[in-house]
């Protein structure tokens, strides 16, 4: 096949692009994925903790919780009236939550149905221990003091007081109250009215939240103009969700277009033309447009971090561009470009082997979006490469490119550059490189926390804990699972699991749990109580028969209401109970059945970090209970990766070595020497910086491998020649790959600032170090 029918076929394929990027733009109108959580590894050994805490994290997703708060409480209500006027006009967004006395009464009546089987650990313990006088003086109690507490019903529906104690318990699993119509939350100087909303589009698309947050921000407003000295005080996943697509949206500008006005001003200042400024940016271009279209056929869609990782693909692609474009620019003006082109095929696919084999290790890690930004960035090279080979020789003929005076002085540095020679020099410089790379590596610390892939604004994150600490919320990433082969055996264990709690909230190590159980006891439990009722308050001659000579009931009264209290002892069922309207802020610790076994969570509140590993000592032994710590589990998975790909790397290093050996036999170790002191160094610094060493630095170690051999190929395949070709080849391809992988480092994301920071280092390393180990010197400049 000639050259024109190559390039004629390749632009076949780049129209195919072109067609299905309008298809997925404008057909389809796609919009890239911004769920932080998809970025994060999947629990493959354990699908029921992977179930776990997608169940819990999907059951807060789709809420916003609002608070307004004032000093005063009618000016609480007033902001908190003209907040839901706001929201009132779009429920087909935000849907809140309205208090009724008759969800109250319902939600009552639901329980008052079992009371007889609703009881406290206490209650239990009282009954087990206390003489029948002490149940008779607080049956009476109840009758006749003001200060006997709330009355749920009828006397004679509870004369004992046990479903009302029970009632307050379960009440306390909360610190909101109900308040004029509202939902109350005493803060210390303030009070507060909740606002519960339900969303009713995805969190995390990107729609929704182009229109939520506008929303929220005007209803803010709406409630500070009645009442300007109002707290409002918002949390939500969509929120962080909108702020993480805003960073990654603005870093994508910063970085792809940074790189993009450094490329196009490197360029003009070595050609002087804008033909070669255009044909690198179509390389470039055709390699966004494949590596985009493949990953969305591979993965059905794109995260938004994966381009702003791809924004730095530009620093990358452009190389093969550039070392065509510097070889045509010193070679003779008479050599056709198709036969210089054959002449550097050998180097070009050993500096594209390379470069895939460094973005490829990223396909090694857990991590569906490092894997995803691996694909994209690899399918991107491979696309700017096709481009490169298959149009420039077309595109750009001998003699039609002009070196500037710029690229002439740069090209005539080269001789004065010092070469590697054995010497005494170079034995004590090697020697004082080896002492302090091995202080600085000593001096790296670890930092693995998963909580530095994303840093939301520091107003959500002060909101989140406001609430937190108000509401005495549970954090849906740190809580108990339970499993068992049914719904009777996991309720059992939970029962267990909370006698093992209770004494740690007389300790205050937390404020307390919830869980399932909570609400229906295990059948075997609702069957002891009945039992242990009926024989301690209800038999012939007990405190039941006591009471009523008290009050002066006859035996027909004692009858009667045994009768009418025993109606109230059926047993409370699961289903029953999920069915009914009073579960719903408990439906999500309930697993149900997952593949063969029954689940749930048991969640705390007021867990503080110190008291982290006493919970998994609590829960150490008991069968089918499991001790869950989402961040912590992904952060050794962090570490467990960061010390598996530090092995990937040398192993990579040895790879490379074998590919490259069969063309550059006893002076391969020239390719890799540079890039493997640069690591070396790079690491060496970021020590004596004081920085701690994560997962992404040793990424970014992997990617320099692929670049950096690049600069060493593009050396030693000139070495011999007299021109400084490679040289510029390298200057400008590591002054774009500087600029695109620096600006990384102006990322508010700490691990994509990791990333940048040693690709900003290590690139520049190996520009510096790679003439100090060609073969011989290249005398002259381009002319």
């Amino acid at each position: 096949m000639n050259r024109k029918s190559v390039a004629l076929a390749w632009a076949l394929v780049v129209c195919m692009l072109l067609a299905h990027h309008v298809y997925l733009w404008v057909g389809k109108h796609i919009v890239p994925d911004t769920d932080i959580l998809a970025l994060l590894p999947v629990q493959e050994r354990d699908p029921i903790l992977q179930q776990s805490f997608s169940h819990m994290v999907e059951a807060s997703q789709q809420r916003v919780i609002v608070l307004v708060g004032a000093s005063d409480w009618a000016d609480a209500k007033r902001a908190a009236d003209a907040y839901s006027g706001v929201l009132a006009s779009r429920k087909d967004l935000l849907q809140g939550t309205q208090l009724t006395d008759q969800m109250q009464n319902d939600w009552l009546e639901k329980f008052q149905q079992h009371r007889l089987t609703l009881l406290t650990s206490q209650q239990e313990e009282q009954l087990r221990s206390e003489p029948a006088q002490f149940w008779v003086d607080t049956a009476l109690t109840k009758l006749y003091s003001p200060f006997a507490g709330p009355k749920l019903g009828a006397w004679r529906d509870d004369p004992f007081g046990l479903f009302s104690e029970w009632v307050q318990q379960r009440a306390q699993e909360t610190p909101v109250r109900p308040r004029d119509g509202k939902l109350f939350v005493a803060g210390k100087d303030k009070q507060y009215v909740l606002l519960p909303l339900t969303l009713q589009i995805p969190a995390f698309s990107m729609s929704a939240q182009d229109v939520i947050v506008p929303l929220l921000d005007k209803a803010r407003s709406a409630a500070l103009e009645v009442a300007p000295q109002a707290e409002i005080i918002t949390a939500g996943v969509v929120l962080h969700a909108a702020a993480a697509g805003e960073q990654a949206s603005g870093e994508v500008s910063t970085i792809g277009l940074g790189s993009l006005a450094g490329i196009i001003l490197l360029t003009w200042v070595s050609f002087r033309s804008f033909k070669p400024i255009g044909m690198v940016l179509l390389s470039i271009g055709v390699g966004c447009l494949g590596s985009f279209s493949i990953c969305w056929l591979l993965f059905d869609r794109i995260h938004l971090l994966t381009l702003v990782f791809g924004a730095s693909l530009i620093g990358v692609a452009q190389d093969y561009g550039i070392y065509f474009l510097c070889n045509r620019l010193g070679a003779d003006a008479k050599l056709d470009s198709s036969a210089l082109l054959k002449k550097l095929m050998p180097g070009l696919c050993l500096t594209l082997l390379a470069a895939v084999i460094g973005y490829m290790g990223l396909a090694f890690t857990p991590f569906p979006g490092l894997r995803q930004m691996a694909m994209f960035s690899a399918l991107g090279l491979i696309f700017a490469w096709l481009t490169v080979v298959c149009w420039f020789p077309l595109l750009v003929s001998g003699g039609t490119l002009k070196a500037g005076a710029a690229v002439r002085v740069y090209g005539n540095t080269l001789p004065y550059w010092p070469r590697l020679r054995m010497s005494k020099v170079t034995v004590f410089f090697a020697a004082l490189f080896v002492i302090l790379a091995a202080l600085g590596c000593l001096r790296l610390g670890a930092n693995d926390d998963i909580r530095l892939l994303q840093t939301p604004p520091k107003h959500l994150v002060d909101d989140q804990i406001k609430l937190s600490t108000l509401l005495d919320a549970p954090t849906p990433v740190q809580f108990f699972l339970v499993r068992g082969a049914s719904a009777e055996i996991v309720l059992q264990r939970e029962e267990l699991l909370k006698k093992r709690l209770d004494p740690l909230i007389a300790q205050h190590k937390i404020s307390g749990y919830q869980a399932m159980s909570n609400w229906v006891p295990s059948a075997q439990t609702q069957d002891a109580r009945r039992a242990l009722l009926e024989d301690k308050l209800l038999k012939e001659g007990g405190p039941l028969a006591q009471l009523a000579a008290q009050v002066g009931e006859d035996q027909a009264w004692v009858a009667t209401t045994r009768a009418h209290l025993l109606e109230s002892g059926k047993p409370l069922t699961l289903d029953d109970f999920l069915k009914a309207p009073a579960s719903e802020p408990w439906r999500h610790l309930w697993l149900g059945d997952r593949d063969g076994v029954t689940a749930s969570i048991v969640a705390l509140r007021g867990l503080g970090n110190a008291d982290i590993a006493l919970m998994q000592k609590t829960g150490a032994g008991m069968e089918g209970v499991q001790w869950v710590d989402k961040v912590d589990e992904i952060s050794s998975v962090l570490g467990r990766y960061r010390e598996y790909m530090s092995v990937v790397v040398l192993i990579a290093y040895v790879v490379v070595f074998g590919l490259l050996f069969s063309r550059y036999r006893r002076h391969t170790w020239r390719v890799l020497a540079p890039t493997a002191l640069a690591s070396i160094t790079t690491l060496a610094l970021l020590g004596f910086a004081g920085q701690n060493l994560q997962l992404f630095h040793v990424l970014a170690l992997m990617l320099l491998l692929g670049v950096g051999v690049d600069y060493g190929i593009f050396m030693q395949e000139q070495s011999g020649r007299h021109d400084a070709s490679s040289w510029l080849a390298v200057g400008l391809s590591a002054a774009n790959t500087i600029l695109s992988f620096g600006l990384l480092g102006l990322s508010r994301t700490p691990a994509l600032q990791a990333f940048g920071l040693t690709m900003l280092i290590g690139t520049a390393l190996v520009w510096l170090i790679v003439p100090c180990f060609r073969k011989e010197n290249l005398d002259d400049a381009i002319t």
